[in-house]
């Protein structure tokens, strides 16, 4: 992403895309980290391309997501998934954050 997403239904709409795009998803490690963190490692694949996640959580005071980071791997992984996004948000807002998006 070129930038971030704010607010709860844009960073809903990305993460609800993603999970339409990744196939078989192996868990590594999901779990509390910290006193406000929570984690998740995990593989999946993108279009049949091997794809690492790493997703960390930061909570506010409330318990509630205050804070969202998904890195992707490898960089191959990245562009596409970015292009994809891209495609998806073409003509709203969102597409600007990504690779080819014009909002």
């Amino acid at each position: 992403m070129e930038g971030a997403a704010h607010g709860a239904e844009a960073v809903r709409s990305i993460v609800t895309y993603a999970r339409e795009v990744y196939e078989h998803q192996e868990f590594t490690f999901v779990g509390d980290y910290g006193d406000n963190g929570y984690l998740e490692e995990y593989t999946v694949l993108v279009r049949g391309k091997p794809t690492g996640v790493v997703v960390t959580v930061t909570r506010n005071a409330g318990g509630e997501a205050q804070h969202l980071v998904v890195n992707h791997r490898p960089r191959s992984s990245v562009l596409l998934i970015a292009r994809l996004c891209g495609e998806q948000f073409a003509g709203i807002t969102l597409a600007k954050l990504f690779v080819g998006g014009e909002s």
